[in-house]
């Protein structure tokens, strides 16, 4: 293929100008246009075309190098893409960045489903340490059932599972003990001990999964702490087969009421 200008590694901090996303997509993740000023370069982000029969369809117009991926764009981007490329834009935008828990909630209409499969998380919550002193259940649940309620109010339905090993953690004991915010909150919670799961896959990272469109996958440290990194994934071959992992561990998994920690 004809030789390209080589396409600069990274631009500094304010030298990309956000033009525009596709409102379409699960909380305004991407697809995005950009502009590189001065150049009037354009950057985009989106899915990356790994269909093999999309891809043979391409190879027999161009060839892709080894430093170049396919890039699928909807056709509601037309316009974005038509305002990058005339400059017809408004300079100094932003986009809508890492999107908040609570916008991903806000922009849910039909399901939250949320998997947490580690035995311990943050053991220095003082919640925590204070239950292993003295048992106290008391957890401030305010804010949370604020939140998730008014979500299940509109008429979404919000499921956790829990997948434990058996005897249970310190941690996973305390957590049953102060479920009752979750319950209150609307939620339907499950546990799943270990031992009834082991046939069947699941992803290796705790998640929460939007409307069965997006997931924000989330990753803690080896003692349970969060890192704070997040992955998220809108594309659909890769989300349905976590639908389907979800709903065989969900059918096998033990209503809360029903559960007693061993």
């Amino acid at each position: 293929m004809p030789e390209t200008p080589e396409a600069p590694h990274s631009a500094a901090p304010g030298d990309v100008d956000f033009v525009g996303v596709d409102d379409g997509s699960p909380a305004n993740k991407c697809p995005a246009v950009l502009v590189v000023p001065g150049t009037g370069d354009i950057l985009q982000v989106g899915r990356r075309v790994t269909d093999p029969g999309t891809l043979a369809q391409l190879s027999r117009h161009t060839s892709i190098a080894d430093d170049e991926v396919a890039i699928w764009t909807p056709a509601n981007l037309k316009q974005i893409l038509l305002e990058a490329l005339t400059g017809a834009y408004e300079p100094g935008q932003t986009g809508p960045g890492e999107p908040a828990f609570e916008d991903l909630l806000a922009a849910t209409e039909r399901s939250v489903v949320h998997l947490e499969a580690r035995d311990t998380y943050d053991a220095t919550d003082p919640a925590f340490v204070k239950w292993q002193t003295d048992g106290d259940t008391t957890y401030t649940w305010d804010g949370w059932i604020d939140l998730v309620g008014g979500v299940v109010a509109r008429g979404v339905r919000f499921r956790r599972l829990r997948i434990v090993s058996e005897p249970v953690s310190d941690y996973i004991r305390w957590e049953h003990a102060i479920s009752y915010g979750n319950l209150k909150a609307g939620e339907e919670l499950r546990w799943l001990p270990r031992h009834l799961a082991y046939d069947l896959p699941h992803p290796v990272a705790d998640f929460f999964m939007y409307d069965q469109r997006l997931i924000a996958y989330n990753f803690t440290a080896g003692d349970g702490t969060d890192t704070g990194r997040m992955e998220y994934v809108a594309d659909p071959r890769k989300i349905l087969p976590i639908v389907g992992m979800f709903e065989m561990l969900w059918e096998r998994a033990i209503p809360h009421a029903d559960y007693t920690p061993s």
